[in-house]
């Protein structure tokens, strides 16, 4: 098993054992599917109309792009999937991203600029909020992702190394163990240690008790991106 520091408020994962689940993989994996999907469905009357407010407001404050983009992101088993997110930069961050290069605080291929420049007003809020991660619900719909499990990173698998591979046995998450954190500046292999920290430890009763410290951490703006 991973080992892992407790030293970040992560003390209460001692308390999942991984040779104490209650269920075996395969059922474990059919009740989180059927999970994900009542929760996603039964709130979306509220979550449709949200996105909707907020698409509106990115289209009026910030013109020239979609409200939504479109990124491919690394999935279970290394497949590149389209992930919807709110758009929360400047029509043209790509571009701009090359101009603030030097300005990156993460190894590369991650990137992170405190108060990024590229960032709009109404992105800020969003990205506070983690509100520019709601279109993912429809992903999870799709069943390119779930509600709770490792983040899917931008870049492929062929830049991991062999021991990252591990985070894509399972699907990825809209949140996981590094969102509650509150460290967006955690390098990549730390966030892998949590991931794969999450992949050994996974059950429903686990993935609850992160849906719940996620939503604290929003509240509490400690979330991470």
């Amino acid at each position: 098993m991973v080992r892992i520091s407790y030293a970040s408020n992560l003390e209460w994962l001692e308390a999942f054992d991984p040779s104490k689940r209650l269920l075996p993989t395969h059922i474990y994996l059919q009740v989180k599917r059927t999970f994900d999907l009542t929760l996603v469905i039964l709130t979306m009357p509220f979550w449709l109309l949200l996105m909707g407010i907020i698409a509106l407001l990115i289209i009026v404050t910030s013109p020239g792009a979609p409200a939504v983009f479109v990124q491919q992101r690394t999935g279970k088993g290394g497949r590149r999937f389209a992930m919807y997110k709110f758009r929360s930069m400047v029509p043209n961050a790509e571009e701009l991203k090359k101009t603030y290069a030097h300005l990156n605080e993460l190894q590369w291929p991650d990137f992170k600029i405190t108060n990024d420049p590229r960032i709009t007003r109404v992105g800020k809020f969003l990205r506070k909020t983690s509100l520019d991660e709601l279109p993912q619900l429809l992903n999870v719909i799709k069943g390119d992702m779930s509600l709770v499990g490792p983040r899917p990173t931008s870049f492929g698998a062929d830049t991991y190394k062999l021991w990252h591979t591990e985070r894509l046995d399972v699907i990825p998450g809209i949140t996981g163990l590094w969102q509650i954190v509150g460290r967006a500046s955690l390098e990549f292999d730390d966030r892998l240690r949590l991931d794969i920290a999450y992949v050994e430890r996974r059950s429903l009763w686990f993935d609850i008790n992160i849906l719940i410290r996620t939503v604290a951490a929003v509240f509490k703006q400690k979330g991470a991106h």
